[in-house]
């Protein structure tokens, strides 16, 4: 089993997409976590997803660090499919909470009320692939696998 979680082809792909993502989400965990790049920071956050999502606080932190150490396992490929499949629950619950409503495209011109969910798609998309196929090249779980 445990061999199951880190098995991985060095595939430069995979690791094109795993980093991406990684870089990704990690910058959107940051923003919710430290208020960096114009976030709310940690209390901010949970306060705002308890407040106008009615999560409770231990569910919407648990939300915030599968975006943040998600995307951090991500960029350095370190339990990737668990990264990867707590991104594709939050983006799940992005889209069935607030995004599903707004229908498929992202509001790039500010026109409308609220964002739909094609960047959520993508994301899961991507995650998927993680989950089904590893980490790829340059990850730490191809080490853990080759070390067993």
């Amino acid at each position: 089993m445990i061999s199951n979680l880190f098995s991985t082809d060095p595939d430069w792909t995979l690791a094109a997409i795993r980093i991406t993502l990684g870089v990704v989400f990690f910058a959107h965990g940051a923003q919710k976590v430290f208020g960096w790049f114009g976030g709310a920071g940690l209390q901010g956050t949970l306060r705002t997803m308890h407040d106008h999502l009615h999560l409770p606080v231990p569910v919407a932190f648990l939300a915030v660090m599968s975006e943040f150490l998600g995307g951090a396992g991500l960029i350095v490929g370190l339990l990737s499919r668990v990264a990867a499949i707590g991104i594709c629950a939050t983006m799940l619950s992005a889209i069935v909470m607030v995004h599903g409503r707004y229908g498929l495209f992202m509001n790039w011109f500010g026109d409308r009320k609220g964002n739909g969910i094609e960047y959520h798609l993508l994301a899961m998309a991507l995650a998927i692939a993680i989950v089904v196929r590893g980490a790829g090249a340059l990850s730490l779980d191809r080490l853990l696998y080759m070390w067993q």
